[in-house]
């Protein structure tokens, strides 16, 4: 996947209360306004989980935070909240420097994300 590119994956659970994001390639200022708007729409719904995996991203800058970080204030707006996937590496590193340990829910895999247990924290 090129440096400029970012796919989207999403998948809603059987009880359709989450909707797990899954994300690859680069999430940057030529990206992250699609993301934002998706991501956005879901956090507008009433009571709504949301599950964005950073796993697979490849980098991560700023404006892709900033559309984390909007989706995340918009869903608690409305009573739901956004929970993170990341794994170690640069993605975390970035989550840990920047202080987002402390503001997102950051889990280790997917099926920590969805049953929201073994939280990572800010190390």
């Amino acid at each position: 996947m090129s440096h400029d590119s970012l796919s989207i994956d999403v998948t809603t659970t059987d009880d359709g209360k989450i909707q797990l994001f899954g994300l690859g390639g680069s999430l940057d200022i030529a990206t992250s306004p699609s993301l934002r708007a998706t991501l956005m729409e879901a956090a507008d719904r009433d009571n709504h989980e949301i599950v964005v995996d950073l796993s697979q991203l490849e980098f991560l800058d700023s404006t892709g935070l900033g559309a984390l970080i909007g989706a995340h204030k918009r869903a608690a707006e409305h009573g739901g909240s956004v929970r993170l996937v990341a794994h170690e590496g640069q993605i975390l590193r970035l989550l840990r420097i920047t202080g987002l340990l402390e503001v997102f829910a950051v889990y280790p895999s997917v099926d920590a994300a969805l049953a929201d247990d073994a939280r990572l924290v800010g190390l």
